[in-house]
């Protein structure tokens, strides 16, 4: 089969390898769709010590079973599934508390296990007894269910806010994931949505999308946007989506008090120490709270959304390109046309 295999920095190789074999606790895939992470660009450009080449990437696919393990319950061939796919121990204290996205022995489809990148991919049976597979209807199509484990990613983050109907929520940075977050945050009442950037092009594609107002920082003063919108009070919700120091920091000045500021994205290692005022904590009673992947609950939200047909999934699948096209995937990625791209075997 064919499939798409990281060898190291700047070394993808669209490869011919054997069809994976089933063992008895697993299920056979074929895999309809998978879309493009920006982990995996960054793995591309710059390595990840948690992958071990050679190995088939990518894992946020779907597709359908076609083999079922001996041993395996509740699954049956021609079901559609996704994943939760960083599979969880299922015995560490925080799998315990059904907090599987922070068990401290994960081990993520792609990274640990061979991922969706193929034509076929063998889900293990620690996932499937740990129940990371979600069933998914026969009628979402196949380039849209791709997108249910980003979905779900955004999914937590705003579990995490606690959003009331007409909470205004902030967004900093209009990545594919920001976008995402506002997207949820909308399905979950938002009343009033807006969106910082730096970069037009990225502010203009967000323009396609249920968003109230779009602010370019490096233009224009966002504490007195934010007053202005807000009757002075500050934004219920602000979500730092982007990967940078300055946004997170300025953060706190932006939420109102007893509001709720998420850390979705990440800083890089050896970057990631912030200033921050901490008397607005104390003061303002500001909840802090950081967001990082998903369970099979937040999946599961994620493929419900994904079922309505109001959800923009089409908007957010921006590019649908063959598996062999994986290179041509990352430079849409790299110049920011794409939000996401989905490649299909």
């Amino acid at each position: 089969m064919k499939a798409v295999r990281y060898y190291g920095p700047g070394d993808i190789r669209i490869d011919d390898i054997p069809k994976p074999t089933l063992q008895d606790d697993e299920l056979l895939i074929k895999v309809d769709a998978c879309a493009v992470c920006g982990s995996d660009l960054k793995a591309f450009n710059v390595g990840n010590p948690r992958l071990k080449p050679p190995i088939v990437m990518g894992h946020e696919f779907t597709g359908a079973i076609v083999g079922v393990g001996g041993s395996v319950a509740d699954f049956e061939e021609g079901d559609r599934i996704v994943m939760a796919t960083s599979i969880s121990c299922g015995e560490c204290v925080y799998c315990q508390k059904g907090w599987t996205n922070l068990c401290v022995n994960l081990a993520p489809m792609g990274f640990h296990f061979n991922g969706g990148m193929a034509e076929y991919t063998v889900i293990p049976g620690q996932a499937i007894k740990n129940g990371h597979v979600v069933k998914v209807p026969q009628d979402i199509s196949a380039d849209y269910a791709a997108l249910a484990e980003p979905l779900s990613c955004a999914v937590n983050s705003i579990d995490k806010c606690d959003i009331s109907s007409g909470d205004t929520v902030l967004i900093m940075g209009a990545g594919p994931m920001g976008i995402l977050n506002a997207c949820v945050a909308r399905y979950s009442g938002a009343g009033k949505i807006i969106m910082t950037e730096i970069n037009d092009a990225r502010l203009e594609q967000a323009s396609a999308f249920d968003i109230d107002l779009l602010v370019n920082t490096s233009k224009e003063n966002l504490e007195e946007i934010i007053r202005n919108e807000t009757n002075g009070v500050g934004a219920d919700i602000v979500i730092v989506s982007a990967p940078a120091a300055a946004p997170q920091e300025e953060a706190l000045s932006l939420v109102r008090k007893n509001g709720t500021v998420c850390l979705f994205a990440s800083l890089p290692a050896g970057q990631s120490n912030l200033n921050i005022d901490s008397r607005l904590i104390h003061y303002n009673e500001i909840k802090l709270t950081g967001s990082s992947d998903s369970t099979a609950v937040h999946v599961r939200k994620a493929v419900e959304m994904l079922a309505n047909p109001k959800f923009p999934a089409d908007k957010i699948a921006s590019h649908i390109l063959s598996l062999e096209k994986i290179d041509e995937a990352f430079k849409l990625m790299k110049s920011g046309e794409a939000l996401r791209v989905v490649l299909k075997p």
